[in-house]
């Protein structure tokens, strides 16, 4: 079985707050539970150090966890910085030229790796994955994920802590009250959204909830879900701008058109919002990460346990096949200037690592999405959550991966500032991809 999934899922050419922070108490319940079998002798010979790994804030709980079990291993100290999301490269530059060198280790979104490697603070790893490859398992790791997320130029420069797609979720209750089947269509979703809205609005429930909010994580992960499934990309094979594509334009004017019926207001709905709301009963569909499947189940505020569902994303125009967008994910690296590499590599190690990473898959509120194949199909998970399980399957098939490029994160801030407009009604979809795709063009010179 499980060759059959990586073949039929997981083949791939080389080349905001929205998680919870987890109690000490979780981490080391969690940690107690492991023996890793993953590190190397240095790692014990070192016990008293301390290294020092700054986290994005989304990923600190599930960081904590393996801090402590790290700790508990070796007898060496992790400090955990916890720094906002679009600070990672910021503080990393100034670190390295104030002459701190504070930071041993990092996380990053993995469409900053282009820009982190070509300003000099990100390690290349390669030497070390293959030296460690019989502990790493690289193979284990789903290759729709594993190379947009590390490797740069033929090198690899990071492992995966965090694999995070979108799947469409939607409260069964309120579409059997409605007559309702889930939507397979981008169609289908507005015609859903619409029959509920205009029936409960009343009720002060809505068809959908639809992070328009401007930020990159959040509105170009809408506008993304569609792009892959009308066929589109961010970039064409010669790696130019595709952003006035024909199915871009379709997808800006289902996005557009989605706004309507959705829970006011789409402009200033980030994922917390869309995550109340659905948890709450009042959204009866949401686009969301895998995890959002555990908060609706396995949360003390959510109405609507056992009254929910998930299934991969719809498709549009011709599209038959459904293909989930990489928004967002997250991978682990070394600090190119630090002084504890190793350290820092046999951390990454841990946290990355199978057996540890199955631990933060079925830990309600890490906030860790499957980055491995044996995760992904193991009966753990299964039992954990069977309808994320089964999501996350289906989502990972052909992902399409967002630019990573040097200019990327300039890019993206471009590409959500004229999404921001448009969902505002303030400018058309046609507009609005010609003006991204004159940006991106001016970016990538």
């Amino acid at each position: 079985m499980k060759d059959t999934i990586q073949k039929k899922y997981f083949t791939s050419p080389t080349p905001l707050s929205r998680r919870t922070v987890l109690s000490g108490g979780m981490a080391v319940a969690v940690g107690a539970a492991l023996g890793s079998g993953v590190l190397s002798a240095r790692a014990y010979a070192q016990a008293g150090k301390t290294i020092t790994v700054m986290m994005s804030q989304p990923q600190v709980g599930g960081a904590r966890i393996v801090a402590e079990a790290f700790e508990k291993e070796t007898g060496v100290k992790v400090e955990i910085v916890p720094v906002p999301l679009d600070q990672i490269q910021q503080q990393l530059t100034l670190d390295l030229q104030s002459g701190a060198k504070r930071f041993d280790a990092f996380d990053y979104w993995y469409i900053s790796k282009g820009s982190l490697v070509e300003t000099g603070v990100l390690e290349d790893i390669t030497d070390r994955i293959e030296a460690d490859k019989d502990e790493i398992q690289p193979e284990d790791f789903i290759a729709t994920v594993y190379d947009p997320y590390s490797l740069y130029n033929g090198r690899r420069y990071a492992l995966p802590f965090d694999g995070d797609t979108h799947a469409l979720f939607y409260n069964t209750e309120i579409f059997a009250r409605h007559g309702l089947s889930a939507p397979k269509t981008w169609d289908e979703v507005i015609a859903a959204s619409e029959a509920i809205t205009q029936a409960e609005r009343a009720n002060g429930i809505y068809g959908i909830a639809l992070m328009g909010i401007r930020a990159p994580l959040q509105n170009i992960s809408v506008f993304a879900n569609r792009l892959a499934n009308y066929g589109g990309e961010f970039l064409d094979a010669q790696g130019r701008p595709a952003l006035n594509s024909e199915a871009a334009l379709l997808a800006a004017q289902n996005l557009v058109d989605t706004v309507p019926s959705a829970l006011p207001t789409p402009a200033e709905t980030g994922f917390d919002q869309a995550l109340t709301a659905f948890v709450g009963g009042r959204a009866a569909m949401t686009e969301g990460w895998i995890d959002l499947g555990a908060y609706s189940e396995d949360n003390a505020n959510s109405k609507i346990a056992g009254k929910w569902d998930v299934v991969q994303l719809p498709v549009g125009g011709s599209n038959t096949e459904s293909r989930a967008p990489l928004n967002a994910g997250w991978a682990l690296g070394i600090s190119a200037y630090g002084d504890n590499k190793d350290l820092a590599w046999e951390f990454i190690k841990l946290a990355s690592s199978a057996k540890m990473h199955l631990e933060l898959l079925t830990t309600t509120g890490s906030g860790i999405d499957p980055t491995r194949l044996s995760a992904l199909t193991s009966d753990a998970y299964k039992a954990f959550n069977v309808r994320s399980q089964r999501a996350a399957s289906a989502s990972l098939n052909g992902a399409m991966a967002w630019p990573t490029g040097p200019q990327a994160p300039r890019m993206l801030e471009s590409l959500s500032e004229q999404l921001a407009i448009m969902i505002t009604g303030e400018s058309t979809p046609k507009d609005t991809m010609d003006l991204a795709q004159r940006s991106w063009e001016r970016l990538l010179r």
